[in-house]
């Protein structure tokens, strides 16, 4: 489980550098090529449950809502529409399109739980995700990739401590109802984790950021207490739905799912930030 955790890291964080350092349009393919395999685990999960979403307008939906926060797609569309008009016909369009669908073919399914399922994919997944994409965009000096390292590598950092601490120290539960293998001694450590990586940003280097050692530390903890909360949104799917693991794409790993239940709440954590302390 382990050795496989590890080489599955070895090749998937050389492509995940490389895509956020070489910029558009890769980083945007990758994020949608990503969220809809994710889409994919998600309405399996519920397909499993008996209760059916609208599996490819769900994926089709969670396309356009990260494809939609990439400004060269909103600039493509800027004759037809306005960027402040964009998101709400998106998330207008995802309402009403599947009641109508399950309106015009009535089927021995819960219609409004089906209904229910297919959004919250849509809006956990497209609209989450897509807060990555959008932190390209809110920095013109071109600090926008540096931005996206934090938000991931700090994730990440924040993830692995957690993991192994929690294996080696964990002795107290967290949320045993919905995770049994979480401890405080594994989130204190992901926190400890998270605030020692998002300090490496304060040194001077390619990936630096205009953040002081106070800015870092808060920055950090934040983004390990929600990316944290992030994996327990998923768990909390997964036991609902009798499940492990959202998938098998990634060996030791899980899914893609699996792996962006955290990123995906820490990369709305970093963008409001960024917004609203750092300008």
């Amino acid at each position: 489980m382990l050795k496989k955790r590890v080489i599955t890291g070895l090749w998937g964080i050389p492509l995940l550098i490389a895509a956020i350092w070489f910029g558009e349009p890769l980083f945007t393919i990758l994020l949608v090529v990503w969220g809809a395999l994710a889409a994919l685990e998600f309405y399996r999960l519920v397909t499993a449950a008996k209760v059916p979403p609208l599996t490819y307008f769900g994926l089709a939906w969670t396309v356009f809502f990260i494809a939609s926060r990439n400004s060269q797609v909103v600039s493509f569309l800027q004759p037809y529409l306005s960027e402040s008009q964009l998101a709400p016909l998106l998330i207008t369009l995802a309402v009403m399109l599947p009641l109508i669908w399950r309106l015009l073919r009535p089927r021995k399914v819960e219609a409004f739980a089906s209904w229910a399922w297919t959004i919250a994919g849509i809006l956990y997944i497209g609209w989450l995700l897509g807060y990555l994409v959008a932190l390209r965009d809110l920095d013109s000096n071109r600090t926008w990739q540096s931005w996206v390292f934090f938000a991931l590598f700090t994730t990440f950092a924040s993830d692995t401590a957690a993991f192994f601490a929690g294996r080696a120290l964990g002795r107290h539960h967290l949320a045993p109802r919905i995770s049994p293998g979480k401890t405080w001694e594994g989130a204190i450590a992901g926190v400890v984790g998270a605030i020692i990586v998002s300090l490496l940003f304060t040194i001077p280097s390619p990936v630096s950021l205009p953040l002081s050692y106070g800015q870092a530390i808060i920055l950090g903890l934040l983004v390990s207490i929600f990316g944290q909360l992030g994996d327990l949104v998923e768990s909390l799917l997964k036991r609902n739905m009798g499940v492990k693991d959202s998938g098998r794409l990634l060996p030791g790993h899980g899914g893609a799912l699996d792996r962006i239940d955290s990123v995906v709440f820490a990369g709305v954590v970093v963008y409001y930030y960024v917004i609203w302390a750092m300008h």
